[in-house]
């Protein structure tokens, strides 16, 4: 790999990555996991939702403007945030894209783009902190999958199928690091009020008291990081209304 893993366990704070963190439950997360104590990397495509979030959980967070789907670049984030903070802990992976796409006008491109971000990116940003978790027998990934993947909406089959592949995704990394001290969960929420959901669905056909806040989601993602979810290891948390 190209970093060294050097880690302070006993003196230094908790540190996660967080994909997908300029807004929705990216940035609740950041929220959620900063008001735990956790030192944060976010991460996403855009600078300016980045620095936003950065702004509203202060600290000491590290801004990497990362595509995911691009596995060089993982390994420069999770490079950067080991020369940073000497250890990470915690890997959120949120990032996704869910386009409606109509099954025969789907192109190849939007098939792979969806796979690419969806579930290949989470498979590059696990093997790259892997060695890190491994070298200090501890480690927490929690993949945010969706209820897509077992009751998809009509034009959700590249969607679906790759967050059910996310999901078996996580149950054989952790059976994998069990035994070397890593845990893996898996959050599969319905429908959560976010731009990329209403940008899908406007309120008169999904009202608002139907769908959970990001809030919501972001305290499961903390509960399986540090609380009463820690033991949940290879499961898939269903989380709707």
């Amino acid at each position: 790999m190209p970093y060294q893993v050097t880690v302070n366990q006993a003196a230094d704070k908790a540190v996660a990555i967080i994909t997908g963190a300029g807004g929705g439950i990216g940035r609740a997360t950041a929220i959620e996991l900063a008001s735990r104590g956790y030192r944060l990397a976010i991460c996403g495509r855009t600078l300016g939702t980045l620095v936003a979030t950065a702004d509203i959980v202060g600290g000491d967070a590290l801004v990497c403007v990362t595509d995911v789907t691009n596995s060089a670049e993982v390994d420069r984030l999770v490079a950067s945030t080991l020369s940073r903070f000497g250890r990470i802990d915690l890997l959120v992976n949120n990032a996704g894209i869910a386009p409606v796409l109509d099954l025969e006008s789907t192109t190849d491109a939007q098939w792979h783009a969806v796979m690419d971000t969806n579930l290949s990116a989470v498979f590059y940003l696990c093997r790259a902190v892997w060695p890190v978790f491994r070298k200090q027998n501890s480690g927490v990934i929690v993949n945010v999958s969706s209820l897509a993947a077992r009751d998809p909406f009509a034009g959700f089959a590249a969607y679906g199928s790759a967050k059910a592949g996310l999901n078996l995704l996580g149950l054989s990394l952790a059976r994998q690091g069990a035994g070397v001290g890593v845990r893996v969960c898996t959050v599969a929420p319905g429908a959560v009020e976010t731009e990329l959901f209403r940008s899908l669905m406007t309120v008169e056909q999904f009202p608002t008291e139907n769908t959970l806040s990001p809030g919501e989601v972001a305290r499961v993602i903390g509960q399986c990081a540090s609380g009463d979810l820690r033991f949940t290891s290879g499961e898939v948390i269903w989380m709707h209304k």
